[in-house]
């Protein structure tokens, strides 16, 4: 067990490792597996290895765990119950499959949403689980179990495996089939493992299948980087694999070749407070570098200037904007800052996401106040007709459009049409109506964040990602929405609320005029020198000669959820460790007082 601190340099004793395995003829690469987390890490090994060897490695398992388990799972497709052909199900088509099959259930998509049935079943096969080895206590989990046998069911009907099922039914296999576990435990004599902190259960579980009692298995991984708890990885595996392989010395990695010794030092600080770590001490020979700096804004407005005037600095000293991030613990934390690196003319990208008024839950909002605006918006009324899902079918919206073509009139005027001559034959329809004219009749002399919150809460949208797999963050976007259109209206009114309807009617206009813009083409593009946002979970394995961590507050960082959650907040401390280290030189840490 290699115990590998950030910036340690643990790719290199990984590819180093099996080089030497390999030059000193202790092993081929035909006997060799290594199993990385990323298609990409897997060919950044290969890549290294055939630079460091004049021997061709092609004999040698390297891939993810779903990537073994596929290859394992077409040699053996008979044993394992699954058709030579099997295509795998990625995660859009896993959606539409369990969508398909609730519809044929009479299932309620409100009661049970798809994207939650969704994780239900991945987190049930994460754990090793059968649908007929799953416990239900009450209806609506009994509800999900069947969904899921259900699911199983139609899978082998058509011949499909999703990414969780490759993994399970690789287990699955190896676990029955003495002779095939067996002959793979003769073949691979060494098993090494990348990003062990990161293993789930089932994967663990596999690991130790595949290396049997007399095979050497290598892993590297670092516990204080275990920061995805919530997709099933079980910082504990570390833990576990001490005891159940009798390690009798953990090889620690504590120089740390990318940061200077202040930013280190607030590293291990940082997670100095977690309980039951293996323990580590990140240092470096690198000198103590520049201070950590640390300001109190007076509010994110505030702290998002200070942030654009250091980038400023940095930028005028050398530092291109390529080489700075700016990390922030939610998404829906970008839209101030974005606004402010906008209104700086400097340009940024999204690492990993989307800009705050691209992302999908804000246009719908943004769509029902264009629609409280003006009716007769075609492209918003599409948008949202049937989202939260009423039951407008393709057809329905077909004939819609239908009419609207023949009596050359918005589709707005056509469904009104329609609902008015009683001849819809969709109750759907006719509630979408009402709801508009409810909502527009609602938003007159009302406050432009008022609209806002009848888009986001009157709609529908916030009860529909209640249910959602990932709303938690899609609400705290639709609420920072909320926000933004208090802001835009102090800004346009200096903070004088007593303004008349006709008044709040062309501010709103405004506003939807300015997320338009907001929202335009002046990200830059790739390769284009520009400062980097992203979260924090989207900058592990980065680096950055400098970073700004924003948003460091309680109930935001440490996340609210993490103050009630039993060992959320060592997940959170692991998570900030993870965003200290990434820088190289400089580490800006901020906080507001007000947000």
């Amino acid at each position: 067990l290699i115990l590998a601190g950030a910036g340690s340099g643990k790719t290199r004793v990984l590819t180093t490792r099996i080089a030497w395995l390999i030059q000193t003829g202790q092993i081929s690469p035909m006997g060799l597996m290594a199993v990385t987390f990323t298609n990409k890490a897997a060919k950044e090994m290969l890549t290294r290895l055939t630079a460091m060897l004049p021997i061709n490695t092609r004999g040698m398992w390297a891939g993810t765990f779903h990537g073994l388990c596929n290859r394992l799972l077409r040699a053996h497709h008979r044993e394992a119950g699954l058709p030579s052909t099997f295509q795998i199900l990625d995660t859009a088509d896993q959606l539409s499959s369990i969508k398909r099959l609730m519809k044929l259930m009479n299932v309620d998509d409100e009661k049970y949403a798809p994207k939650q049935v969704q994780g239900y079943i991945n987190s049930c096969k994460e754990e090793g689980l059968r649908a007929n080895k799953v416990d239900a206590y009450d209806g609506h989990s009994q509800k999900l179990r069947e969904i899921y046998e259900e699911y199983d069911k139609q899978c082998n009907r058509e011949g499909v495996a999703d990414f969780a099922e490759l993994l399970l039914r690789c287990y699955e296999l190896l676990n029955r089939d003495e002779r095939i576990r067996n002959h793979y435990q003769s073949r691979f004599q060494y098993i090494l493992v990348d990003e062990f902190q990161d293993t789930n259960k089932l994967q663990y579980q596999w690991l130790k299948l595949l290396a049997g009692k007399e095979n050497c298995l290598f892993a590297v991984g670092d516990d204080d980087q275990s920061i995805y708890g919530f997709r099933g990885a079980r910082v504990g595996n570390m833990r576990d694999f001490e005891t159940d392989f009798n390690v009798k010395n953990i090889v620690k990695l504590e120089e740390n070749y990318r940061s200077h010794s202040n930013i280190l030092d607030a590293a291990n600080a940082i997670i100095s407070h977690n309980k039951n770590r293996l323990g580590k001490n990140l240092w470096t020979s690198a000198g103590a570098g520049e201070p950590v700096r640390i300001y109190e804004a007076y509010n994110d407005n505030d702290e998002a200037q200070f942030i654009v005037d250091e980038v400023k600095m940095l930028q005028s000293e050398g530092t291109p904007l390529a080489d700075m991030a700016l990390l922030y613990r939610s998404n829906a934390q970008s839209r101030v800052l974005e606004h402010a690196l906008f209104s700086a003319n400097l340009p940024y990208r999204v690492y990993g996401g989307l800009r705050f008024f691209e992302r999908a839950e804000v246009k719908h909002a943004l769509a029902y106040m264009r629609l409280m605006a003006n009716a007769n918006d075609d492209t918003a009324l599409l948008r949202v007709i049937n989202f939260p899902a009423r039951g407008i079918g393709a057809r329905s919206l077909e004939q819609l459009q239908e009419g609207a073509r023949q009596n050359d009139c918005s589709l707005w005027q056509a469904a009104v049409n329609k609902v008015g001559n009683g001849k819809t034959g969709s109750k759907g329809l006719e509630g979408f109506v009402a709801l508009i004219r409810e909502m527009t009749d609602q938003a007159y002399g009302i406050t432009l964040a008022e609209v806002a919150e009848l888009a986001t809460t009157f709609s529908g949208l916030k009860a529909h990602y209640q249910n959602d797999k990932d709303g938690e963050d899609r609400i705290e976007n639709l609420e920072e929405l909320v926000t933004a259109a208090v802001a835009f209206t102090n800004q346009a009114f200096g903070n004088h609320n007593n303004v008349d309807g006709d008044t709040e009617q062309d501010l709103m206009t405004q506003f939807l005029t300015h997320a338009s813009l907001e929202a335009g083409d002046h990200q830059a593009t790739v390769g284009y020198d520009a400062l980097q946002l992203m979260t924090v979970h989207a900058a592990k394995g980065l680096e950055f000669k400098a970073v700004f961590i924003s948003g460091l507050e309680e109930g935001l960082c440490p996340h609210e959820n993490s103050l009630s959650e039993n060992n959320s907040l060592e997940e959170e401390r692991r998570l900030m460790y993870v965003a200290v280290t990434r820088a190289r030189q400089r580490l800006y840490l901020s906080h507001a007082q007000s947000r």
